[in-house]
């Protein structure tokens, strides 16, 4: 029974990660560009959703920027510390 919890444990720490980097980082990307066409309409705090939506790029880019250190230094033999 234990080696059946362990796989489910696995299974949801997989599907977590999933939904978080698989749907959340577009989900993000997609807020940073309202934050943005929000910033452009009469009477926004202009500086604030600039403020947001750049702040959600930043975050996205972040990602992809660990992601590819990550494939690139595990090709290299390099293991990543974070």
């Amino acid at each position: 029974m234990s080696q059946a919890m362990a796989a489910l444990d696995a299974v949801w720490k997989v599907l977590a990660i999933g939904l978080l980097l698989g749907a959340g980082l577009p989900a993000l990307f997609s807020l940073g560009v309202r934050q943005l066409a929000v910033a452009t309409e009469p009477g926004a705090n202009v500086a604030l959703h600039k403020a947001l939506g750049w702040a959600a790029f930043v975050v996205v880019g972040a990602a992809v920027t660990l992601g590819i250190a990550g494939i690139v230094a595990h090709g290299l033999g390099v293991k990543l510390f974070f």
